[in-house]
């Protein structure tokens, strides 16, 4: 029979964070990943303060430092007939050491955090297992059932499993967790779009016409999110591409240049937005945390510094419970408690941004492009302490969370 103190399904930011810190504190934790790699494009690559700052409280500052990085630190509006680019958040203005995104490929951060946690002895890492199914046995959670790309099938029993693997989490099926929707007005296209020298630098947004873009400067190119009315995707993919490419230089004027855009749809890739939570997060034995507890829309690109700081403190909260073989649900459900005040805020603001700016953005009612900025573009543009909360909200979420101490270096 296997076992572990400690299952971990998903080896995304949030488990593989979680897997690190609960195995340096000296407990026995088995991480299953159904890919045999982290390699997925147009996955979220931002890495927030709050992560910045944990790296270097583990002693990984150094190393992460090395991975390929882009540092966004102003947020800009193209506004005006002329196509003016006004600063909106500016990161430099807060007063902390990393005052930046750094956008680093998720599948280089992920590997940084594996190599580390393969040091520790308590750590296992399982790619290419699928979890298939929770073991149930007098009203709790034993383990999972797992099922390898090569066919084979086992079960792995555990003191906790705990869920990070995503939006389409085997969790949100337990009924007694009640999962609750919230209505989205789009989708996002991602996309690549190839950026020269001269090309505006850091994150870009554009709305006019009812086209809502966002720029990601990624150095070379451009990491594309093209807002779109929810459920309009299909129809589009019916038309050619040079459509698609047309109205690109329609609304971001420097594409022009003759530079070769999107080719095939094929590249296009689509997010369905969704934004909802689990009322619960924990039965006895499970705990959900990250976008398997609460998935974010993509408005602020903070999905996955909640989902890291999920991860911090559920570490902190449950490492000497299970290092002594004393986990009690109390201590599960601290882990909700905790993280509950700041994910229902984040999920209000975008709800609130969502109502205001991208379903009108949409409707073609907010229009950068006009002559006269609205109110509140102007004021950012104008107020240098006004644009520093844009940037803090993203950066910090509602708090930052503490690592075990038995998990620094």
């Amino acid at each position: 029979m296997e076992r572990t103190t400690c299952c971990v399904v998903g080896g995304g930011p949030a488990g593989m964070v979680l897997g690190l810190l609960l195995a340096r504190c000296g407990v026995p934790v088995t991480v299953l990943e159904k890919h045999g790699d982290f390699l997925r494009d147009f996955r979220g690559d931002t890495v927030h303060p709050t992560t910045l700052d944990l790296l270097d409280e583990l002693g990984l500052a150094e190393r992460f430092a090395q991975l390929p990085q882009r540092k966004i630190e102003r947020l800009q509006g193209l506004v005006g007939p002329d196509g003016e680019l006004l600063t909106l958040g500016d990161f430099t203005q807060l007063k902390i050491k990393h005052n930046y995104i750094s956008m680093v490929p998720q599948w280089d951060f992920l590997d940084l955090l594996a190599d580390e946690a393969a040091t520790e002895p308590s750590f296992e890492l399982r790619m290419n297992t699928e979890v298939t199914g929770f073991i149930r046995e007098n009203g709790r959670i034993n383990g999972v059932r797992y099922r390898t790309s090569s066919g084979g099938t086992g079960e792995l029993r555990a003191t906790i499993t705990i869920a990070c693997d995503g939006r389409h989490s085997l969790v949100r099926r337990i009924p007694e967790l009640q999962l609750r929707d919230f209505p989205t007005p789009m989708d996002v296209r991602w996309f690549r779009l190839p950026r020269r020298p001269h090309d505006p630098s850091g994150g870009v947004a554009l709305i006019r016409e009812g086209a809502f873009n966002i720029l990601i400067d990624r150095g070379d190119y451009y990491q594309m999110a093209w807002i779109i009315p929810k459920g309009t995707d299909a129809a589009d993919r019916a038309r050619p591409v040079d459509e698609l490419n047309k109205t690109l230089i329609e609304n971001i004027p420097w594409l022009g240049d003759g530079r070769e855009l999107v080719t095939d749809w094929d590249d296009v890739k689509l997010l369905h937005v969704t934004l909802n939570r689990l009322q619960r997060w924990h039965v006895p034995g499970l705990l959900a945390i990250g976008d398997a507890a609460h998935a974010m829309s993509p408005v602020g690109g903070i999905g996955i510094n909640l989902a890291v700081q999920d991860a911090v403190a559920a570490a902190r909260l449950l490492a000497e419970p299970l290092r002594t073989g004393r986990l009690e649900r109390r201590h599960v459900a601290a882990v909700q408690r905790r993280r509950w005040p700041a994910t229902v805020l984040v999920q209000q603001l975008q709800r609130m941004a969502h109502d205001r700016v991208v379903g009108p953005a949409l409707r073609g009612e907010i229009d950068l492009a006009t002559a006269t900025p609205p109110w509140l573009v102007r004021e950012l543009a104008r107020l240098p302490w006004l644009r520093r909360l844009p940037p803090y909200l993203i950066a910090y979420g509602a708090f930052r969370e503490r690592p075990p101490a038995g998990a620094l270096r």
